[in-house]
C-alpha cells in the first residue's frame, strides 16, 4: 500500500473541495475502500474521510418519502421501523448483507458505490476490461459467480443489495459536487458496460450522494439465496415493488441491478397469487444467456423473484 494524505474536512463544502483533488478517493465506512487499498486496485494521493459529517447521517420521512442520508449503516436501515414499515425490501436487503460487524460500519452510500468482487477485478494479475485491459477473462474463465444477462463486454455482477432493493422501490439520488446538484434516478446511477466498461456509477470527482430518497408506502420484497445461509455473496437475489408501476429486479445477476420488465408488464394491473407469482418468474428470465459454468443461476433467480413476489403480495 502507498503512502497517501489523510483528511478530515469540517464539513460537505470541504469534502466536495477535497475530493475534487486528483488522486483523491472518499472513504465512509472504509468496507471496500479498504479492500480495494490493499489489493492495489486504487492507490489514492488522499485520501478524504467524509464518515465524521453528520449531516450525512439522517433518517427522514417527509410528504409520503424517505429520505436517507448516505452515511447511514446498513445496520440502521435493518432496524429502523420506518424503513421496515415503509421500504420493507430496503431494510430487508440491508439486513441481509454481510455480517453484523460489517454493517455497523458499512454505508448506505458506500454499499451503492462499491466496485466490483468480480476476482478477475480484483487480483493484480489480471489487466481485465474494467481495469483498462483488452479482455474479460470471466466469460471464457471460471464464472460461475458471473452474470447470466447483459454478459457480453464485462461478466461482473453489481455487488449493491441495497441498489437492487432502491430500484425496484423507483429511488432517486440527490448528487452534489463542485459543479453542482442533480438528481438523478437510482437506475440510472448505474453504468451498463456497452456505455463505460471501466466504471460502474455516474458520479464525478469531488461528488458525493447526499442523500436517497425513496418513494414511501409501496407493499415490497426482498429474497437472497445464497450457498450457506451465513455471510456470503448471494447466488442470486430479487427485489420486487406492487403497485401501479409494479417493478421486479434481478442482483447477482448482471453489471447492474436488472429490471425484469417482461415480469413487470405481467403483473400490472393484477393481484398477486402463487401462479401469477410462478408466471412472473418465468418471464424475469426471458433473454437469459448464462456463462458455461453459471447456468445454475437461472433456476435460484426464478425461485428469488417468485418468493420475493409472495412475500410483497403477503402471501408469503
Amino acid at each position: 500500500m502507498k503512502a497517501f494524505t489523510w483528511i478530515e474536512p469540517e464539513d460537505l463544502a470541504a469534502a466536495m473541495s477535497a475530493g475534487a483533488q486528483e488522486g483523491a478517493l472518499f472513504k465512509a465506512g472504509g468496507v471496500d475502500v479498504g479492500d480495494r487499498l490493499k489489493e492495489h486496485l486504487d492507490e489514492p494521493a488522499t485520501l478524504v474521510n467524509i464518515r465524521r459529517l453528520r449531516e450525512l447521517d439522517f433518517v427522514r420521512s417527509e410528504g409520503g418519502m424517505l429520505k436517507l442520508g448516505p452515511l447511514v449503516t446498513l445496520a440502521t436501515l435493518a432496524s429502523d421501523a420506518r424503513i421496515r414499515e415503509q421500504a420493507r425490501a430496503l431494510a430487508d436487503a440491508a439486513a441481509a448483507a454481510a455480517t453484523p460487524q460489517i454493517r455497523n460500519a458499512a454505508t448506505l452510500g458506500g454499499n451503492l458505490a462499491q466496485r466490483p468482487r468480480c476476482w478477475y477485478f480484483r487480483r493484480e494479475d489480471f489487466r481485465c476490461r474494467r481495469k483498462g485491459g483488452s479482455e474479460c477473462f470471466a466469460i471464457d474463465g471460471q464464472n460461475e459467480m458471473h452474470a447470466v444477462f447483459d454478459n457480453d463486454l464485462c461478466a461482473i455482477v453489481h455487488p449493491s443489495a441495497t441498489g437492487t432493493a432502491l430500484t425496484a422501490l423507483g429511488a432517486s439520488l440527490l448528487l452534489r459536487g463542485p459543479s453542482g446538484e442533480r438528481a438523478v434516478p437510482v437506475e440510472d446511477f448505474f453504468v451498463r458496460p456497452q456505455v463505460d466498461v471501466t466504471r460502474e456509477n455516474v458520479l464525478r470527482p469531488g461528488e458525493l450522494i447526499v442523500e436517497v430518497r425513496v418513494p414511501a408506502g409501496r407493499r415490497s420484497g426482498y429474497v437472497k439465496l445464497m450457498e450457506k445461509q451465513s455471510f456470503d455473496w448471494p447466488l442470486a437475489e430479487a427485489a420486487v415493488a406492487l403497485g401501479d408501476d409494479p417493478r421486479v429486479v434481478l442482483g447477482a445477476a448482471a453489471p447492474i441491478p436488472w429490471r425484469a420488465r417482461a415480469a413487470e408488464a405481467l403483473l400490472r394491473g393484477k393481484r398477486v397469487d402463487d401462479a401469477l407469482a410462478a408466471q412472473a418468474a418465468e418471464a424475469a428470465l426471458q433473454g437469459v444467456k448464462p456463462l458455461q459454468h453459471n447456468g445454475y443461476k437461472v433456476p435460484i433467480l426464478k425461485t428469488a423473484v417468485r418468493r420475493a413476489l409472495l412475500a410483497a403480495g403477503g402471501a408469503a
